[in-house]
């Protein structure tokens, strides 16, 4: 039985696991596989789930995988990032450390807060991108790269819980193994109906390539977006969706999610990025009921992880930021540096998840 990763076995493995319905084509390194009815439409549910329901039934999925739901991660990192980025930092004592015990493993669905989002030519963000989001994500201990072919097989179940079945499911990537410090690993993504959704990562330490690492993710929103194919705007912001600018509902978004975790804006540390967040608001943004939407923002992460600080008081730091920022800068301008900013990057490339 292979104990570590061989990027050569990993078609084989999948063939084995997923059955003759699928098409696998190699060329080289890279591994495209889709189901034999790939082409049939999709058709999207009629009813969209509330989040609520869309991560009861997400989690209930992967329970019945054995996956069970753990703790999310603190917010606040200070490791490599001043924020946590990804549920895959749960692995940083396995992956960077050569330890054996993770902080957490099971199923995550993660707050994170990301500033390297993907943005059209004219800056603002592209649909399916986000500064911050919950990064629905499936971290644990592998016994062996057969478990990781067998986490395909789960996820098209899981996925199937949601209406998104497997002949529109397609994965694809390149086998060649990727190095970023002392971590090493293997991303192949996964779409449905030809909408990039996430991707499913063997990782392992350089020094110890016998203690494998599951990393299957995507996004609680780009999953909602993928079943019901709304606008993007609509489907993540509701009813504000048109009283403000993308870029300033995203902003608000970002820092309702920062100050409901107790990371104030200051100069240094995490609560530089709170500071620079709240820069993007401006007090004309008050116009859209400020109160009203710090609330259902709030709301929202509320269904992933515990708030340490409840939306009233969210709401009124909010207002006192941004109106102290712009009377320390007169006309509201944005300080000459502050324009652009961004998080540190992640160890390898990843979707909005």
């Amino acid at each position: 039985m292979l104990t570590t990763a061989d990027p050569a076995e990993i078609p084989g493995l999948l063939r084995k696991t997923l059955g003759p319905r699928w098409n696998f084509t190699v060329d080289g390194t890279h591994l495209d596989v889709r189901h034999l009815d790939h082409g049939t439409p999709y058709r999207p549910p009629r009813h969209a789930l509330p989040w609520p329901d869309l991560l009861a039934l997400l989690e209930s999925a992967f329970g019945d995988q054995g996956v069970p739901r753990a703790p999310c991660l603190p917010l606040r990192w200070g490791r490599e990032t001043e924020l946590t980025i990804s549920a895959i930092q749960a692995f940083d004592p396995v992956l960077k450390d050569g330890g054996t015990i993770p902080y957490r493993q099971g199923f995550i669905p993660q707050p994170v807060v990301r500033l390297t989002a993907k943005r059209g030519a004219d800056g603002t963000l592209r649909d399916g991108f986000l500064t911050s989001f919950v990064n629905a994500s499936r971290v644990e201990l592998l016994p062996d790269p057969t478990a990781y072919a067998t986490a395909f097989d789960q996820l098209l179940t899981v996925l199937s819980r949601l209406s998104l079945h497997a002949r529109h499911i397609s994965f694809h990537g390149n086998l060649a193994i990727w190095r970023r410090r002392q971590v090493e690993g293997i991303t192949l993504r996964f779409d449905h109906a030809d909408l990039p959704l996430g991707d499913v990562v063997l990782l392992w330490n350089a020094t110890h390539p016998d203690r494998l690492v599951l990393d299957l993710g995507t996004s609680l929103e780009r999953l909602a977006w993928t079943r019901s194919r709304d606008s993007w705007p609509t489907l993540i912001f509701g009813p504000l969706a048109d009283a403000a600018a993308y870029e300033t509902l995203d902003a608000l978004r970002t820092a309702t999610l920062l100050l409901a975790h107790g990371i104030a804006p200051s100069a240094r540390g995490a609560g530089s990025i709170t500071r620079r967040v709240l820069h993007s608001i401006s007090s004309d943004a008050f116009g859209l009921g400020l109160v009203g939407a710090v609330r259902q923002v709030h709301g929202y992460w509320r269904t992933a992880s515990p708030l340490s600080v409840p939306w009233p008081q969210v709401a009124a730091l909010m207002e006192a930021a941004v109106h102290e920022q712009e009377s320390a800068l007169g006309l509201g301008g944005l300080p000459r540096g502050e324009r652009a900013c961004s998080a540190a990057p992640s160890s390898r490339p990843h979707l909005l998840r």
